[in-house]
């Protein structure tokens, strides 16, 4: 009760719901066709939404973060999810077959520059995104910022964020056997693309929970239960990429290459109390890039939907607007 309550405060600092004026699929490489829709004004400002998870796929909510007179919205879903097809499939589902996929929507909608917005995995991508194209990068605006490094998923998968919630955590642990419990993304890895449908949306669910339930400073800690097809997307594409840790070719990469965006400018929205990225992250990154300008909000978790979190995002690109 207390996370929709938290939700519909949220709604207050939107804008109003807006249909899509243009839905496509689009083939890419790999066999894959993504979707792909634009909002807003067609003659505006250009800004992509890049999309949590990996797995998670876009939503009609995720449109109301712009003003529609002044924005042309891009959102897309990632490679296997959403309405993207083939779905919850791994083959040719890397970090950089996704940038290639975002350099291929600018190219197919004649953009030249946009703003690169994107929240949790979709930060990791957006960063990702602007160190390998800082040409077509006009502005980052970034929220629950993940790094993609091993410390972050030693946090969420290894324990840390458990100590904080232990009777979530055990239920997330225990469903693997002892003698597996110190690889759980090695141990889920094997039930997830076991070829048996039923253990693997079984896990699947039990993965997605995990990460549902401490997405928001509301949560009693019940992640609920997502429905089968998209429990088994979100978690077997999360889990494909922290398996191979983001495809990256070392640890730390996106600091390590930071220089690269140094005069692009950024915001960075981040929850104080975010469980599932923890806000050092956020601020390493805002000391390492002289461009960025973070907005640390309090009594905030790691999702979207929290309302000081929504309203600064507004606020944010708002000012952008001006």
């Amino acid at each position: 009760m207390d996370k929709e309550l938290g939700q519909k405060r949220a709604v207050q600092y939107l804008y109003p719901p807006i249909d899509a004026f243009d839905q496509r699929m689009m083939g890419v490489s790999g066999g894959h066709t993504i979707y792909v829709e634009q909002c807003g004004n067609p003659d505006g400002i250009p800004v992509i939404v890049l999309h949590g998870g990996p797995g998670g796929g876009c939503s009609p909510a995720m449109r109301r973060y712009f003003d529609p007179e002044v924005y042309r919205v891009v959102l897309f879903d990632q490679r296997g999810c959403g309405r993207s097809r083939p779905h919850a499939s791994v083959n040719d589902n890397t970090t950089w077959d996704l940038v290639h996929d975002i350099e291929a929507i600018r190219a197919e909608l004649g953009i030249a520059k946009f703003i690169v917005f994107g929240g949790s995995w979709g930060a990791t991508l957006a960063l990702i995104y602007a160190i390998s194209h800082p040409e077509a990068v006009r502005h980052l605006v970034l929220r629950g910022v993940f790094l993609m490094t091993q410390a972050e998923l030693d946090w969420f998968y290894g324990g840390g964020a458990g100590q904080f919630w232990p009777e979530t955590w055990a239920r997330f642990r225990d469903l693997v056997p002892p003698d597996e419990q110190h690889d759980l993304i090695g141990a889920y890895h094997r039930r997830l693309f076991s070829g048996d449908l039923r253990i693997e949306t079984q896990f699947a669910r039990a993965w997605s929970s995990w990460e549902n339930a401490l997405a928001s400073i509301h949560s009693n800690g019940a992640g609920g239960e997502a429905p089968g097809e998209y429990a088994r997307a979100f978690a077997r594409l999360e889990n494909h990429y922290f398996t191979n840790r983001g495809f990256l070719s070392e640890d730390g990469w996106i600091l390590k290459n930071i220089d690269r965006i140094q005069d692009i400018p950024g915001i960075i929205v981040q929850g104080r109390y975010d469980m599932i990225c923890p806000p050092v992250r956020a601020w390493q990154l805002a000391r390492h890039w002289r461009g960025a300008d973070l907005r640390m909000i309090r009594n905030a978790g790691h999702a979207l939907s929290e309302p000081g979190i929504s309203a600064e995002l507004v606020r944010a690109m708002d000012d952008l607007a001006r």
